[in-house]
């Protein structure tokens, strides 16, 4: 099977507008990082900050001047920034839409980590089949159904322990030229050494790799953590990373049902180490980019606030303020 870190998109494409979030890369990408950065200390007021501050900040992960400058571009041409231009100094903040997106998606990533709600023992089941010369609406819908949880257990067939989400509905919904049948009902084993389990669409081995991996790389950063020895620019790198890794975790692992699991799976503590890095270094992160951003404006920035596993959890509601029209109501 093809692995989930093919998947062009983490946070899904939305069709009533043109926004298009970064592709998913191996590493972290300059446009990835500068949505993570913006995400993480300006989701809830859609901050605008001095592009030569989100070049500063991004030069602190290795970026280069000019890799900064590309990303942001770029970044507001897929509809993922505004910009704004006050004298010589031009400003950008997440979008409207970016907003929406990315709240909605660092819900999931943490509802469908978290979740413990007990399974009926049915799998939604999606048959697929398109004609050959729409390829490219063949790998979009794959894309949707591998973030909306669904895995292929043969081709044209892919299947969910979830019941169908009104996400799920709306994206097959827009396929008009191809067939599309969903049912859902019970597994019926047979005695056949060859006949395939439904939970072998996801490679379990691999997962549990990439949780220990999780683990073994956040586990002995935690100690330092709660003794507040890491600050400045390492806290704001260290929260970035985190999060651009925790992140694909609910692809891998879409709430797979625990019974069909080994022992002692890792998903939990996987969520609980995250959520402890995330939120240890929430405010040494928030004072460093308080910092940088103070030596490319003469205002203060009181729209700067890290974003933690609470607010992402609870959602955010975007009001009207200083810095221009948002959200007039909750996004997620």
């Amino acid at each position: 099977m093809a692995s989930p870190f093919d998947i062009d998109e983490i946070y899904p494409d939305d069709g009533d507008h043109p926004l298009r979030l970064p592709r998913r890369q191996v590493g972290n990408s300059p446009q990835g990082v500068a949505v993570t950065l913006l995400a993480d200390y300006t989701l809830r007021t859609r901050a605008a900050l001095p592009s030569a501050a989100i070049v500063a900040l991004l030069a602190e992960t290795g970026v280069t001047t000019a890799g900064a400058r590309t990303a942001i571009s770029r970044l507001a041409r897929r509809g993922v920034l505004e910009g704004s231009r006050l004298g010589r100094r031009s400003s950008y903040r997440l979008s409207r839409a970016a907003a929406a997106n990315l709240s909605a998606g660092g819900h999931w990533i943490l509802a469908s980590t978290s979740s413990t709600v007990p399974w009926d023992g049915c799998w939604t089941v999606v048959a697929f089949s398109l004609p050959q010369q729409l390829s490219t609406q063949r790998r979009a819908l794959r894309a949707q159904l591998r973030w909306l949880g669904y895995a292929p257990l043969y081709d044209g067939l892919w299947i969910s322990p979830d019941d169908l989400t009104p996400a799920a509905r709306a994206q097959l919904d827009q396929l008009t030229l191809g067939a599309v049948t969903v049912f859902r009902g019970r597994q019926t084993a047979l005695e056949s050494a060859i006949h395939r389990a439904p939970i072998e669409a996801w490679d379990i081995e691999a997962i549990t790799r990439s949780y220990r991996a999780f683990l073994q790389r956040w586990t002995p950063v935690l100690p330092r953590v709660a003794a507040g020895e890491i600050d400045g620019a390492a806290a704001v790198r260290a929260r970035t990373e985190v999060m651009d890794t925790f992140r694909r975790f609910p692809v891998l692992d879409p709430q797979l049902p625990v019974e069909l699991l080994p022992k002692k799976w890792l998903r939990r503590p996987a969520r609980e180490l995250f959520g402890a890095v995330y939120d240890g270094l929430a405010a040494p992160a928030e004072r460093h980019v308080r910092a940088v951003v103070t030596r490319f404006t003469d205002d203060e920035q009181p729209g700067i606030e890290a974003h933690t596993t609470a607010d992402i959890l609870a959602g955010v509601r975007l009001d009207e303020g200083p810095a221009g029209p948002a959200h007039g109501g909750a996004v997620c």
